[in-house]
């Protein structure tokens, strides 16, 4: 990510400072593992482009955080689901931040299902919303920085499960397996101007699926004593996006998890 400060802006941009920050687009920046990906970006130096889908006053005190770090940020509003609103928000945040280096894919739908209750609209959800926007926005940032001869990268927050896998929540499980596939094509059709890399946390925040006491001991179930907390996930997430020679593999940040067998997933235990 070394593109010359003098790169062209796109029609209309605001005028970039003489050290212009880079800027991440951060996908379900509004609350959970996303703003903390988001926050933790911004206290490295760079500008946020903030995406939620409907938690906008979550996503509006994110944008505000990021601010009180010295750093711009705006918020973007959009069903990922929808092809056409995930399109525009690399031009929408070129618009407000001038420059895009970067895509962080956080968002993600999280819904049960098992072999017996599979249905083709549950992995058409699932796909729709994990899998297929993080390639559109891939690909956008690709012709964005191609056309300013730049750099950059994509993110995508994968899962550990998928290197043990279990068959419950099946229909997430593929949409995140097709992503960590996309995530290897991707490397090699976009290099060397955009590097694509994953992340897989292991059992990270509290759900409806799993609270309290039982969170606790879920968590624990990893030969580190611990799993990922979101601050693990953020600063892997940076560290991705600094790395230049890393490109097409994925870090898992599990305290181990994927070495141990488990016959269900964690919240159904």
């Amino acid at each position: 990510m070394n593109a010359s400060l003098n790169d062209p802006l796109p029609s209309g941009a605001p005028a970039l400072p003489e050290r212009c920050a880079r800027v991440a687009l951060v996908t379900g920046a509004g609350k959970r593992l996303g703003r903390e990906i988001a926050l933790c970006l911004a206290g490295q130096g760079w500008d946020v482009a903030v995406h939620c889908r409907a938690s906008r006053a979550e996503a509006e005190a994110t944008a505000a955080d990021i601010r009180a770090l010295g750093r711009r940020a705006t918020v973007l509003c959009a069903d990922l689901a929808d092809e056409a609103a995930a399109r525009t928000l690399v031009p929408d945040a070129l618009a407000a931040l001038g420059r895009l280096d970067a895509v962080v894919n956080s968002a993600s739908t999280f819904e049960y299902d098992n072999a017996a209750s599979f249905s083709y609209a549950m992995l058409e959800r699932h796909l729709r919303a994990n899998t297929a926007p993080a390639i559109v926005l891939a690909q956008m940032l690709a012709e964005h920085v191609k056309a300013r001869q730049g750099e950059g990268a994509v993110v995508n927050l994968l899962d550990q499960k998928l290197w043990n896998p279990n068959p419950d929540f099946i229909s997430y499980t593929l949409s995140k397996a097709a992503l960590e596939s996309a995530t290897t094509l991707l490397a090699l059709a976009l290099a060397p101007a955009v590097r694509v890399l994953g992340v897989a946390p292991g059992l990270t925040l509290s759900s409806e699926w799993l609270q309290g006491a039982q969170f606790q001991q879920a968590h624990a179930l990893s030969p580190l004593g611990r799993s990922s907390t979101p601050q693990d996930v953020a600063a892997t997430v940076a560290f991705a996006l600094s790395n230049r020679s890393m490109t097409g593999t994925t870090l898992l940040v599990d305290g181990g998890q994927h070495l141990q067998r488990f016959e269900r997933d964690f919240s159904m235990m």
